[in-house]
């Protein structure tokens, strides 16, 4: 791991330069374990587990006293700064001892409100430092996993489909969206799992044409789509899964919509090969959709990286187009929504190849029959 590390430290030193900084503020959770191994978690957006400070030849964790024999023992190429008062006000001393000038930091994690608490307390002792919001320059890097990180994938895969798998034995008519969703959630935290991906999507009937529904008290029924999205953290790394099932005999718009969903998201992952770009990879899908009869009824994009974060970087998508290269690992779910009937949506994870795509998934997406 410490190697690891090492090598990371060493990119994004090298990003640094090349933005022309001298210091660079790490506030980001994944980011800050990404260079540190430091696994302290943010309780919500307005609380910290701490902050890297990185300079050609400093590494700083800046963190409170809950956090310090933890981080001492969890990051150790980094020196532990232990601040009383939050990092805002130890933030100039800091600087000073780094003699910065010109401090860049993750504009996507650092509020207004705690931006304008750094540049007051800058100002109050008089410390001549520019601040400068930076996008992206650790999750760069993340984009390409090692072989370390997509076998932390492949085992965070492995135990949210076994869960799956013996779920499904359980589920009959008269389960509600809620009870099948906490008897999943349970099965994954008694395998093991650090902790959910996301908050599992359970959702039935009509139910199920809403992308992110919020599992509720109604009971699944005979004929209807049921659609499942759920994952696991284990050992920092995040699965995502949908899979869409019947009870008992599905209806000819749930074959029809099953088969196009599932022979898009095929179409999909047979073009899928370095130096495609990932925006051709989303118009295949949508455009099978399209032609099937089913225009404008699959509104999100293709899918999205995975890591560290369920949503990260690339993103199979119209609006942002990526050359895809070995080592990207991202989700394929197309879908398809009709309102009043359902929805199905069917998901695996990818990571590209040399020669062109591995699919990481075990449960087959052709399974959808539930015996009763």
């Amino acid at each position: 791991m410490k190697n690891l590390i090492e090598n990371r430290l060493l990119q994004i030193r090298k990003s640094i330069f090349e933005s022309d900084l001298d210091t660079f503020l790490v506030l980001v959770e994944e980011n800050r374990r990404y260079l540190s191994g430091f696994i302290g978690e943010d309780t919500q957006f307005d609380e910290s587990a701490g902050a890297l400070l990185i300079t050609d030849n400093e590494l700083i964790l800046a963190t409170d006293s809950r956090f310090e024999l933890q981080a001492a023992n969890e990051a150790p190429l980094y020196e532990i700064f232990c601040y009383k008062e939050g990092l805002p006000k130890a933030l100039p001393d800091l600087l000073k001892r780094l003699q910065s000038k010109k401090l860049g930091f993750e504009s996507t994690r650092l509020s207004y409100s705690q931006h304008k608490k750094i540049v007051e307390q800058l100002s109050s002792v008089d410390r001549q430092v520019e601040l400068v919001d930076t996008e992206g320059l650790v999750e760069n890097l993340r984009v390409i996993k090692s072989e370390i990180e997509i076998e932390a994938t492949k085992k965070s895969l492995a135990m949210a489909e076994s869960v799956f798998r013996d779920f499904t034995n359980t589920i009959i008519p008269g389960m509600t969206e809620k009870e099948a969703a906490w008897a999943m959630e349970k099965g994954m935290r008694e395998s093991g799992a650090d902790s959910l991906s996301f908050p599992t999507i359970v959702a039935s009937g009509p139910n199920s044409a809403l992308p992110h529904a919020i599992p509720g008290d109604r009971k699944f029924k005979v004929g209807e789509p049921i659609l499942f999205d759920w994952g696991v953290k284990l050992n920092g790394y995040c699965s995502d899964i949908s899979r869409t099932v019947v009870i008992g005999r599905p209806d000819d718009t749930f074959k029809k919509v099953y088969q196009t969903v599932l022979d898009a998201q095929q179409k999909a992952l047979d073009a899928i090969r370095p130096g495609m770009s990932s925006k051709a990879v989303d118009e295949i899908a949508h455009t099978h959709i399209d032609n099937m009869g089913f225009k404008n009824k699959f509104g999100h994009g293709l899918g999205h990286g995975t890591g560290l974060s369920v949503h990260e970087a690339p993103r199979l998508n119209p609006f942002k187009d990526t050359i895809l290269e070995p080592g990207m690992l991202f989700t394929v779910e197309p879908g398809i929504y009709l309102a009043d009937w359902g929805g199905i949506r069917l998901e695996n994870m990818a990571v590209v190849t040399q020669g062109g795509v591995e699919v990481l998934n075990s449960l087959e997406s052709s399974d959808f029959l539930i015996n009763v």
